[in-house]
């Protein structure tokens, strides 16, 4: 079984949390870049993935993933 989806874990994550997308534009940026992420538009960038990774606790091998 490989690894999960990288936007797909920050989704699960969120729920776990109980978080919704203005919280998450709290720690990577505007809402409208959650968007663009959530509907592939956007790429995580490095220093997203940092963020996600200290605040969410999502691997690094995760979120770097294609997807």
């Amino acid at each position: 079984m490989g690894m999960p989806d990288p936007i797909e874990a920050i989704k699960s994550r969120m729920e776990q949390m109980n978080m919704n997308q203005k919280d998450l534009a709290e720690i990577i940026g505007l809402t409208s870049r959650v968007s663009e992420i959530f509907y592939r538009k956007r790429r995580l960038s490095l220093s997203m993935i940092r963020k996600l990774n200290s605040s969410l606790n999502i691997p690094t091998e995760v979120l770097l993933q294609e997807y």
